[in-house]
């Protein structure tokens, strides 16, 4: 395995920088199948729902899709709860920090605020604030997120749902994650 010389990065060569810099393109090249493998972790992951949480995500991804949904917003579908295993109280901001450089600005910021809007569903009962969301009321994306919510996130935790494999999104998931990061042509300035 070739690398670096140096210890310090004040010491590196342009020699190190391009070594880097090669190998970088090389692991950015992998990261859909990083992602498919972290998707296959969420089976073990949050316990005490019907389904698991890539049931979960998939039943998500389904449904975006059955209901016109473009490629961006089924993968965001996909991905939305990817977090859930290590930024268990932050999940949507970890989220949306790993589909943002591929999606237009619009799908990052559902993907980051789904989970206040998601609150609307559940919080009632689990005695928090269930309009959280409200705070955003009058934002461009309002309606984006609030759809996401109300027909894909939270009405996917049905066992008898009739849900696509992984192996179905797989393809969706390489194109979105193989584009260029940060593309002007795909991505919008956030506001």
């Amino acid at each position: 395995m070739e690398s670096v010389r140096f210890r310090r990065m004040d010491e590196g060569t342009a020699e190190d920088y391009a070594l880097l810099d090669k190998l970088e393109h090389q692991f950015v090249d992998s990261l859909p199948d990083r992602l498919l493998d972290a998707l296959r972790g969420l089976q073990n992951s949050l316990a005490g729902y019907q389904i698991d949480r890539l049931q979960h995500s998939l039943q998500s991804a389904t449904r975006a899709e059955a209901d016109g949904a473009d490629i961006e917003l089924i993968v965001a579908a996909l991905i939305h709860d990817l977090g859930d295993d290590l930024a268990p109280h932050n999940h949507s901001q970890l989220a949306a920090a790993i589909i943002r450089p591929y999606v237009r600005a619009e799908v990052t910021w559902i993907i980051e605020h789904h989970g206040v809007f998601q609150m609307f569903y559940y919080g009632d009962a689990a005695g928090l604030n269930k309009d959280e969301r409200e705070r955003y009321r009058g934002h461009e994306w309002f309606d984006s997120c609030e759809r996401f919510c109300r027909d894909w996130d939270q009405m996917a935790f049905d066992p008898d749902y009739p849900t696509k494999p992984l192996s179905y999104f797989e393809p969706m998931l390489r194109t979105v994650f193989s584009r260029p990061a940060f593309d002007p042509a795909i991505i919008s300035p956030p506001t």
